[in-house]
């Protein structure tokens, strides 16, 4: 029997830190292929601009924290309320920073707020989203794929390979590597897939600031090809994942096969 490929065109998504980055090539590429969207992102973000040049009609900004359950609940209502159901939610707000677990030189030890703070977005944020999703999606017709929606998180590659100065990032990546498998098992019975992509160096603003020399440097470390990631290139894992229904529970690296040095 052939199956249906499930073209992304006519899908509802909600996209978080979807403003800038990796967030928004996937707004991007979802909206220019028929799919409607609603970008979330910081109130502070571009998102109104953003949404504006794409297609007003396909694409709403949500401004919000994704660790709000009041704010993740009012994009899941506009997502409601302006297209009429919720097909695929992808996770791509995060934040970062580069702190030395205890700095000898400077005899300054790890604040563990700073610590607690990259948990809460990135790990607590990320599931926040998932499990509000996951109940909208449940309700959803299960259609000629037998399937009610897909979830889509983001790690890195410094889930395996943290870098000094990392301790945080890093543990917040690999809880989203680490709850992939348990939140597929759990929401299987809802028909809802959940995959994870941990990228490598990308050119994002993460790294735009940094002037092009050092850019080079970094595009360097990867083996094939010699150069930071593109945008649309995870965009277009996204729309893989979408379409290819027997991806599910597990994490794919998308890195030209790099391996961070310390």
């Amino acid at each position: 029997r052939s199956m249906v490929t499930r073209a992304v065109s006519g899908l509802v998504g909600l996209v978080t830190g979807g403003a800038s980055g990796l967030g928004k090539a996937t707004v991007e590429r979802l909206v220019r292929n028929g799919c409607r969207v609603v970008m979330f992102d910081l109130p502070k973000s571009d998102g109104e601009q953003v949404a504006k040049s794409l297609d007003p009609d396909n694409c709403v900004f949500c401004p919000g924290d994704v660790t709000s359950v009041e704010d993740v609940s009012a994009a899941l209502d506009v997502a409601k309320s302006k297209f009429g159901k919720l097909d695929v939610t992808v996770n791509c707000a995060g934040i970062g920073i580069a702190v030395r677990t205890y700095n000898m030189h400077k005899k300054k030890v790890h604040p563990l707020d700073q610590f607690e703070r990259v948990i809460d977005v990135n790990v607590c944020g990320t599931f926040n989203v998932i499990r509000l999703a996951a109940q909208m999606m449940s309700k959803n017709e299960l259609g000629d794929r037998q399937e009610k929606g897909v979830i889509i998180n983001t790690a890195s590659v410094a889930a395996y390979e943290g870098q000094v100065g990392q301790a945080a990032y890093s543990a917040s990546k690999g809880a989203i590597v680490g709850m992939t498998l348990p939140i597929a098992r759990d929401l299987a019975m809802c028909s809802i897939r959940v995959m994870t992509i941990a990228p490598g160096l990308f050119e994002t603003p993460l790294l735009g600031s940094l002037p092009e020399k050092v850019k080079n440097e970094l595009g360097k470390q990867a083996p094939f090809p010699q150069r930071l990631g593109d945008p649309d290139e995870y965009a277009q894992l996204v729309q893989s994942i979408i379409e290819n229904q027997m991806l599910n529970g597990e994490v794919i690296r998308l890195d030209a096969a790099i391996r961070m040095q310390p």
